[in-house]
């Protein structure tokens, strides 16, 4: 059984041919600008390229805890840059 607590997801109990399509609904889910909190067993480097095939830049990925037990990772949903700018609304550009 998954744990969901203030954007944190615990998948250690979830059978691991479950695992990731939990992790990708849940990221749907989170408004941009918004993160998770995943717990896992285990490093979860095939699901960041995953992520990479399926969101391309629109996500962060930053460690949290690395092992040998228990591994964090805060995934977060970037934000969409308005008017047609990369860097919303033209911040970085001038």
């Amino acid at each position: 059984m998954s744990t969901v607590t203030s954007n944190t997801l615990d998948i250690r109990e979830i059978a691991p041919r479950d695992r990731h399509a939990v992790i990708f609904a849940r990221f749907d889910e989170l408004p941009a600008g918004e993160s998770l909190e995943l717990i896992n067993d285990h490093d979860p480097k095939p699901l960041h390229g995953q992520f990479q095939i399926r969101s391309a830049n629109a996500f962060s990925w930053d460690y949290l805890e690395t092992g040998p037990n228990v591994w964090r990772v805060q995934i977060g949903k970037k934000a969409i840059a308005s008017g047609g700018s990369c860097c919303s609304g033209g911040g970085c550009c001038g």
